[in-house]
């Protein structure tokens, strides 16, 4: 049987993502499927496995993917399409969140948008699924 593709990821910012990748891989036992580096030497976008299913997304606290502060985490949940994301984005704004990224394609694929919900807790709303295993 094979394990379906996430749909919600954990989405988290380092102020030294390099070296939390090594941490979540080497300690924790992640797999690291990609990682994009960044302009400035950090890491723009990076996906880590977990052997069982699902995973966890991070960056570096900087440049302009950084829209959650760095040491910090959210949530990514994959939409069915880019229209969604757009269509959720305007929705959660017009209920009182506050928007810390208007939708907008990805140079690794997909849309994405990110707003901060009216307790603080940031969400990503995006069509990419993530890389293969």
């Amino acid at each position: 049987m094979t394990t379906p593709s996430p749909t919600v990821w954990p989405s988290l910012r380092y102020s030294d993502a390099p070296s939390a990748i090594r941490f979540i891989v080497d300690v924790l036992g992640f797999d690291e499927t990609l990682v994009v580096p960044s302009d400035t030497g950090g890491v723009a976008h990076c996906q880590l496995s977990w052997p069982a299913g699902g995973g966890v997304m991070l960056g570096s606290g900087e440049g302009t993917h950084a829209k959650v502060p760095a040491d910090a985490g959210g949530l990514y949940v994959v939409t069915e399409t880019a229209a969604d994301v757009d269509r959720i984005h305007l929705a959660a704004v017009a209920a009182g969140a506050t928007s810390v990224r208007e939708p907008e394609d990805q140079d690794y694929g997909g849309r994405v948008s990110t707003f901060v919900d009216p307790w603080g807790v940031h969400w990503s709303f995006g069509d990419y699924r993530g890389e293969p295993r």
